[in-house]
């Protein structure tokens, strides 16, 4: 018992020193300016939060690109994120810029114990010290320190995501709550809904989109009763949607931007893109992962659900346009599934599990001194590549375990119907 609390004390202390490192640019940031654009600290708080909030009090319409670049000093246009994020958001945007940017940071970690202490929970890890070494992973992993450094609202979304799939079976109506915080982002409460639904739980992935389109509609109404109308609210979408695809994150074949996804992974491994890319691997990958995760649902072994569950959160990223950040949501899965995997490493059909959890972790390890050595050795493409290349691995190999799970029951009746 000393032994323990010995442990849990000195992982508190690495990761509470760790987690004040990666807490300093919420602090250090410049006040936003014209000048300082550029500025990668904060910048998903200032371009993402901070100022659409401002824009939406100010009367104005923060899904208008034209509208956030001429009205404040933001780099890139506010994405099409769920309205209630406006909303949900408010209390850091009330205040001063720094203030703000220093409590959201705040709540952001908390968020990642959060997530650690579900993880911990899932593993059947002795709580406490499961999830002080779970959250001291997190924020010294390049995954938890970019939440903190750029400011995202993943840890909230990755939440809302894992709280959903470790819900759904015991406690349907807070899965579908967590459901509703996972649609913050379309393109994670899109896929995670249909695969949910797919998977059984209907009435989750039903409540849980009504709630987030009911709670999106309170803040739409008066955009569009205050913009025009219905008509002029879908122009500024349209607008949002036609700069979203001409940016480095959205272009499938930008040379710097660092999506994981498989139409992204395949233009930039092969220089290959075929027409409809894009809606065929959404289409593609959420059938595949659908039918198979279905099925290891209905396996017998115990360990098969959360190998099902990380399956649905690595489809969810490569489904549809994502960053290496996004893996984040699959953190409590895979904790689960590593501690699985180690009590039966053994079994050959749990060494696929293993090489993939090993290929997931990949985003997580890539940090500025492996990308520095990445860059050097191999170029900048690599670089920028590596992190995709790992996570579609990650999918391929839980696939190939789904699917050999599945030849195995098929088989059994056979076997038993012989002998």
């Amino acid at each position: 018992m000393k032994h323990r609390t010995a442990i849990t004390a000195l992982v508190a202390v690495v990761g509470a020193v760790n987690a004040w490192r990666a807490l300093r640019p919420s602090w250090q940031v410049p006040l936003p300016t014209p000048a300082t654009k550029p500025e990668e600290r904060m910048q998903d708080f200032r371009d993402a939060l901070y100022y659409p909030v401002r824009e939406f009090l100010a009367g104005g319409n923060p899904y208008d690109p034209a509208a956030m670049f001429a009205h404040w000093p933001v780099r890139q246009n506010f994405n099409l994120y769920q309205p209630y994020h406006l909303v949900l958001h408010l209390p850091f945007a009330l205040p001063g810029y720094r203030v703000g940017a220093v409590a959201f940071a705040l709540a952001s970690l908390v968020l990642l114990v959060a997530l650690a202490v579900l993880a911990a929970s899932r593993a059947r890890l002795p709580l406490v010290l499961g999830s002080v070494g779970v959250a001291a992973l997190l924020v010294v992993s390049q995954v938890g320190k970019a939440q903190l450094y750029v400011g995202q609202v993943n840890p909230l979304v990755a939440l809302g995501a894992a709280g959903a799939l470790a819900a759904r079976a015991r406690h349907p109506r807070w899965a579908a709550l967590a459901l509703a915080l996972a649609w913050l982002k379309p393109q994670f409460g899109f896929p995670l809904a249909l695969l949910l639904f797919a998977r059984g739980s209907r009435r989750v992935a039903l409540t849980g989109t009504g709630l987030a389109a009911a709670a999106s509609l309170v803040v739409v109404v008066p955009m569009v009763v205050r913009g025009g109308g219905v008509g002029a609210f879908l122009d500024v979408i349209a607008a949002n949607l036609a700069h979203a695809s001409h940016t480095s994150y959205g272009a499938v074949d930008s040379p710097t931007g660092q999506r994981v996804d498989v139409a992204a992974v395949l233009f930039r491994v092969t220089g290959w893109l075929p027409p409809a890319a894009e809606a065929l691997a959404l289409v593609g990958v959420l059938a595949a992962s659908a039918v198979l995760a279905r099925r290891l649902d209905r396996d017998a072994d115990p360990g098969a659900g959360a190998v099902a569950d990380l399956l649905t959160c690595v489809a969810v990223v490569v489904a549809v346009v994502h960053q290496p950040g996004d893996v984040l949501i699959a953190v409590p899965a895979m904790v689960a599934v590593v501690a699985l995997w180690w009590r039966r490493r053994g079994e050959r059909d749990w060494r696929v599990v293993g090489l993939a959890v090993a290929a997931l972790a990949v985003p997580f390890a890539h940090l500025h001194l492996v990308d520095t050595a990445i860059r050097a050795l191999f170029g900048g493409r690599v670089g920028v590549t590596v992190d995709g290349v790992a996570v579609v691995a990650a999918w391929v190999l839980l696939v190939v375990f789904a699917a050999g799970r599945a030849r195995a029951r098929r088989s059994e009746p056979v076997l038993s119907a012989r002998t």
